[in-house]
C-alpha cells in the first residue's frame, strides 16, 4: 500500500508538481463530520491498512480486495463508522481491481476535487466519519455513467437485502 505523498516523493514528481500546479491548501480549515475521532483512535479502531486509506487516502493494491469478488446481495458500508454506502445492487466488475458501483446510497457519500497527482479528479469521502473511500470516474455503466472506485479495505459487507 502506498499513499501519495510517499509516491510522488519517490518518483520525484511532488517537486515538479509543486512548482508547476501549488501545494495543496493547507491552511483551509479542517472538515466537520458526525463522527470525529482522534488520530490515534481511529488507529486503535481500525486495521492498520484501513488506517491508511481511510485517514491518510493510501490507496490498497488493486486485485487484492476480497470485497473485489463479493456477488452476494447486501450492503457495503463504511469501516469507519458504519454507515452504509452502496448496495449490492450497483455493484459492477469494472475490470480495474477494485470493488466499483455505479451509484452511492443516498446521502452516504460526498466528493471533493482532488490534484495531488498534478490533475484533477474527483475523490469520494464518506459523509458521516470524512473516510477516503476512492474515487469516481465518468466511465461507468449505465444508467449513471459513473465508476466509484472503491478501496475494499475501506469498507465492510453485510449479507441481506440490498
Amino acid at each position: 500500500m502506498q499513499d501519495r505523498r510517499t509516491f510522488l516523493t519517490l518518483t520525484g514528481l511532488g517537486t515538479a508538481a509543486v512548482a508547476l500546479f501549488g501545494c495543496k491548501g493547507a491552511t483551509a480549515a479542517p472538515e466537520k463530520f458526525e463522527v470525529m475521532l482522534s488520530d490515534a483512535a481511529w488507529k486503535k479502531k481500525l486495521s492498520p491498512a484501513a488506517y491508511g486509506v481511510l485517514r491518510h487516502e493510501q490507496t490498497e493494491t488493486p486485485f487484492t480486495s476480497p470485497l473485489n469478488a463479493e456477488h452476494r446481495a447486501g450492503t457495503f458500508s463504511c469501516a469507519g463508522c458504519a454507515l452504509p454506502l452502496y448496495s449490492s445492487k450497483t455493484k459492477f466488475d469494472s475490470g480495474t481491481g477494485w470493488p466499483s458501483f455505479w451509484a452511492p446510497l443516498a446521502n452516504a457519500v460526498k466528493t471533493r476535487a482532488d490534484s495531488t497527482l498534478g490533475f484533477v479528479r474527483t475523490e469520494v469521502h464518506c459523509r458521516r466519519c470524512g473516510g477516503h473511500l476512492g474515487h469516481v470516474f465518468d466511465d461507468g455503466p449505465k444508467p449513471t455513467g459513473k465508476r466509484y472506485c472503491m478501496n475494499g479495505v475501506a469498507m465492510t459487507f453485510t449479507p441481506g437485502k440490498a
